[in-house]
C-alpha cells in the first residue's frame, strides 16, 4: 500500500518504512506525528484520488532526526559592473520512519 501526503508545500509517495527526508517539522526526535493531508491511496490495483484529499485517510510516522543538508553555494555576477555576490544555504530537514497507512 502506498500513499501520496502532502507537506511543506511538496507531495511525497510513501509506503510502510519509507524514511523520507521532508522539510522541517516542529517535532523532537522520537516523537510521533501523522498527516492527515492525503491525496491519493494506492492498494495494488485500486486507487483512490481525493478531491483534493482522501476522507478519513492519514499517515503515522516516527521523527528519526532534524538536520540540516549540505551547503549550496548561491553566486551572483553581472560581468564588467564588479557585482559579485557570493552567498551559502543549508536547508533544514526532519526524517520520518513511516509506521502506518489508514483509510
Amino acid at each position: 500500500m502506498h500513499a501520496i501526503i502532502e507537506t511543506g508545500g511538496n507531495q511525497y509517495r510513501v509506503s510502510d518504512g519509507d524514511m523520507p527526508f521532508i522539510e522541517k517539522l516542529e517535532a523532537e526526535a522520537g516523537n510521533e506525528v501523522t498527516f492527515d493531508r492525503v491525496l491519493a491511496i494506492i492498494n495494488g490495483e485500486t486507487t483512490n484520488f481525493g478531491a483534493p484529499t482522501v476522507a478519513g485517510a492519514k499517515v503515522t510516522a516516527e521523527v528519526v532526526k532534524n538536520g540540516r543538508a549540505k551547503k549550496i553555494i548561491v553566486y551572483k555576477m553581472k560581468p564588467k559592473k564588479n557585482y559579485r555576490r557570493k552567498q551559502g544555504h543549508r536547508q533544514p530537514y526532519t526524517q520520518v520512519k513511516i509506521s502506518k497507512i489508514t483509510v
